[in-house]
């Protein structure tokens, strides 16, 4: 049997299949998608099994191919549908493929680990293998392997007389707590028989036994009262023993979920629900657009159509856009589905993330929720995927392999011959046009649940806040608003989307602005740590008191971050309790649920935040939203600014009124004319389709043509314009005289740590050729970095153009 692998190695020029014979000893147990130990040049390394075939390629030489030297996993750890979608998505987005493999991999496969089969019947195993486990019921796969037990395990796994674990080393160790158990279950009449007149053993006993299917701690055994000296005196008449039970890590293992009911669907709600279920039942492929506004009621119609998807034994995935959408969200999964629910997201520990990836791999859990990498979740029988805020960009994974969680979910669905649902108040302009033209099925939700009115929307012009002489970041409206709802005891939220106290510093006299040494950019004051960071690379330095440039004692912080707001808010609200969600102040695990928890608990007044506010929040008790700026995403160097300004805000306003209180929205802004702020107030998301759609037209960009970004980047600049020349002419060598070129030009961030940055954007509705030239130029370039450090960032279709 030869086994074809691809080898663990980060390089394009061994991105593919290499042959290895199987040992006769392992032929009984190996299988597609288990990782393998194989010889490789002078070492050995870890390979992933793509392929096993009797039949070898009639060119390749038998004697001069190696044995794979052992099996690192039980069971497969990647489906056969992962390995064909690394291979067309290698294929088609220029990725190594290895790199895709790795992506699709809970990160604690990557750290120290152990796997063991696990004693669950010792009665069931032969007499040969009662000695090879230890004391706490484990065989070492590695031994197992070398003793040759393999194939008698692999069969007693089958029959459920053993179990696969991974035991992971101490960092993301499998948890342990002290736990308490009989120590013969043969004897338990006789010893309640003998416990009678010790009132306090006796409970403890009789308790133990009724438990026995599961462990028992002993912080369980305390908090109910049974006393410690009883649980020692039993100990040590050997009538129960201590031992280490693991625990897996759930992160809502200590929550308490109310069941919830499903509500009634409205007639809009009725329509989009029997239109997906119909693809259910059908098992068909079809792509949804769910455009619902805000407070519509899509996540009850996600929810009531999962259901349907379980009723037919199948499987269902749930993307969100970031963490802090992930507690609200779950709480309403898990009232609903209960422990049906695994959560991936990368708020998680290590091992927590393992523990939620094992139980949708062993078929434990049917329901995933979690983040753009969830996409990649070891479902078997998918019976659907749903990507709520489908318009958001943070689905695109920036860094390598840059892939877009919408594109594998629609292969994911086609494979699976299951629906699809994109859902969104603000659809991306490419996925509302897919639905105009008919390749998507367009479900309209017009209107919010309860018949409840859509908040009212005041714009302020801040250019006459500022002829009026207010010069605070507060206009007289906003201010008397937060006044009204803070004596009304209502919540308030409050956006502004730049994080820090201030944007820069600025000396009055010689205009000198404090720049990162590593980047083109200015760097951001930070009053909590009293530094000036650089947002790009990392780089921090105190602020200067005199100018370094003229030692002027005139150089001041200029402009607004969210730190700075809060200070001033303090200052003009003084009873008020403000929380800030950023991200300084959520980088610990678990913040987003505390903040949030706090914040519908009542214990904050002001809920002040950048983006991450903007959506899913859902507090009965907020009337007022305010946007501090509405203008800073708008003037951006990116076709998408006019966009991302409309989305944003269309979000952020759905924040107020969604329940019984009626609810306002402050926008203030320096562009009270732009059509897209005119929109969000008008709520009219049709035209500003029409109106974007028009200077997308005329400027060539999606979904009028396809994009692909050239990012070119190196320490020397002169190295890094002769690159940039080379991929003109190549790319021009390719491309009919159909598509465009453009550049190469200075990046708008000409340098970032310290790497000068050129862009080359290329503009096409078809070139066949085009991708061989991409092949062409990735290998090319993987080996001048290899080289010389000169790197190519090529990014298809992408989400962020500076």
């Amino acid at each position: 049997m030869i086994a074809k692998v691809i080898v663990d190695v980060q390089s394009k020029s061994v991105d593919y299949n290499f042959d290895y014979l199987v040992p006769e000893r392992l032929e009984s147990v190996i299988q597609v998608g288990m990782r393998v130990i194989v010889p490789f040049g002078p070492r050995t390394i870890q390979g992933y099994v793509m392929e096993l075939t009797d039949h070898p390629d009639e060119n390749l030489d038998l004697s001069k191919l190696k044995e794979l030297k052992e099996i690192q996993d039980i069971r497969p750890e990647l489906t056969p549908e992962l390995i064909l979608l690394s291979e067309w998505y290698g294929k088609y987005f220029v990725t190594k493929r290895i790199s895709m493999l790795e992506v699709m991999l809970p990160a604690a496969l990557k750290a120290k680990y152990t796997k063991v089969f696990h004693l669950k019947d010792l009665n069931a195993i032969p007499e040969s293998l009662v000695s090879k486990f230890d004391s706490a019921g484990n065989y070492e796969y590695k031994v197992a392997q070398k003793n040759g037990d393999l194939k008698a395990l692999s069969d007693l796994l089958r029959e459920g007389v053993v179990e696969e674990q991974t035991l992971l080393s101490q960092s993301v160790g499998k948890k342990t707590q002290r736990a308490v158990r009989i120590a013969d279950e043969t004897a338990i009449d006789s010893v309640l028989a003998e416990l009678e007149s010790k009132e306090k053993q006796y409970d403890l006993y009789a308790y133990l036994s009724d438990e026995r299917h599961r462990d028992v701690s002993l912080k369980e055994l305390q908090e109910m009262d049974f006393s410690i000296s009883s649980i020692n005196t039993l100990t040590r008449k050997g009538l129960i023993e201590k031992y280490d039970a693991v625990i897996e890590r759930d992160p809502f293992a200590t929550r308490v979920f109310e069941q919830e009911k499903n509500q009634t669907l409205t007639e809009d709600q009725q329509r989009a629900y029997d239109a997906i279920c119909e693809s259910i039942e059908e098992r068909q492929q079809r792509t949804f657009l769910l455009h619902g506004v805000t407070g519509s009621g899509k996540t009850e119609v996600y929810l009531q159509t999962i259901e349907r998807v379980l009723n037919h034994d199948r499987q269902a995935m749930m993307l969100v856009p970031e963490i802090a959408l992930t507690p609200q969200m779950v709480l309403r999964f898990k009232k609903r589905f209960g422990d049906e629910v695994a959560v991936l997201h990368s708020g998680l520990s290590k091992g927590e993330r393992y523990d939620e990836w094992q139980k949708i791999r062993d078929g434990r859990a049917r329901v995933s929720v979690g983040a753009r990498s969830s996409v990649f979740a070891p479902f078997k029988e998918l019976g659907m995927i749903i990507i709520d805020e489908e318009h958001e960009s943070s689905y695109k994974q920036e860094d390598y392999p840059r892939y877009h969680a919408r594109d594998i979910a629609e292969w994911r669905s086609q494979y699976h011959q299951c629906p699809l649902v994109l859902g969104s108040a603000t659809p991306c302009l490419e996925s509302y046009a897919r639905a105009d033209k008919g390749v998507y099925q367009l479900l309209s939700l017009p209107n919010r649940v309860n018949d409840q009115s859509m908040p009212h929307i005041d714009i302020v012009d801040m250019r006459e806040e500022l002829s009026s002489g207010n010069r605070s970041m507060f206009s007289n409206q906003l201010r008397e608003a937060i006044e009204t709802r803070l004596a009304n005891k209502e919540q308030i939220v409050l956006f502004l989307n730049r994080r820090g106290y201030a944007s820069f510093m600025l000396c009055r006299d010689c205009g000198h602005v404090p720049q990162c040494p590593n980047c083109d950019i200015s760097l951001t004051y930070h009053k909590s740590t009293d530094q000036l960071k650089c947002h790009y690379c990392g780089y921090q330095e105190t602020p200067p008191a005199l100018c370094p440039n003229c030692e002027s004692e005139h150089i001041r912080q200029v402009g607004t971050g969210t730190q700075r707001v809060e200070e001033l808010l303090q200052r003009e609200f003084e009873d008020a309790n403000i929380i800030r969600m950023d991200v300084d102040t959520t980088s610990r695990k678990g913040a987003h649920e505390k903040l949030l928890n706090d914040f519908g608990e009542g214990k904050g007044d002001i809920l002040l935040g950048t983006q991450m506010i903007a959506k899913g929040l859902d507090f009965p008790n907020i009337t007022l939203v305010g946007v501090l700026n509405a203008d800073t995403m708008l003037n951006l160097p990116d076709f998408r600014s006019s966009e991302r300004t409309y989305q944003l805000l269309t979000q952020v306003a759905g924040r107020a009124g969604r329940h019984e209180k009626e609810g306002q929205v402050i926008i203030q802004t320096y562009n009270p004319e732009h059509y897209a702020i005119k929109d969000v107030q008008k709520n009219d998301y049709l035209a500003f389709y029409r109106q974007e759609m028009e200077y997308r037209k005329m400027g060539k960009y999606p979904p009028y043509f396809f994009l692909i970004n050239f990012t070119i980047s190196h320490q020397e600049m002169k190295k890094v314009l002769e690159a940039s020349k080379h991929i003109h002419q190549i790319l021009l060598q390719h491309l009919s005289d159909k598509a465009l070129v453009l550049g190469p030009s200075p990046a708008a961030l000409t340098r970032i740590n310290n790497e000068y940055r050129f862009q080359i954007l290329i503009k096409y509705k078809s070139e066949p050729d085009l991708y061989q030239a991409l092949q062409y130029l990735d290998d090319y370039y993987h080996e001048q970095y290899m080289k010389e450090k000169l790197a190519l960032k090529i990014d298809i279709a992408p989400q962020m153009m500076m």
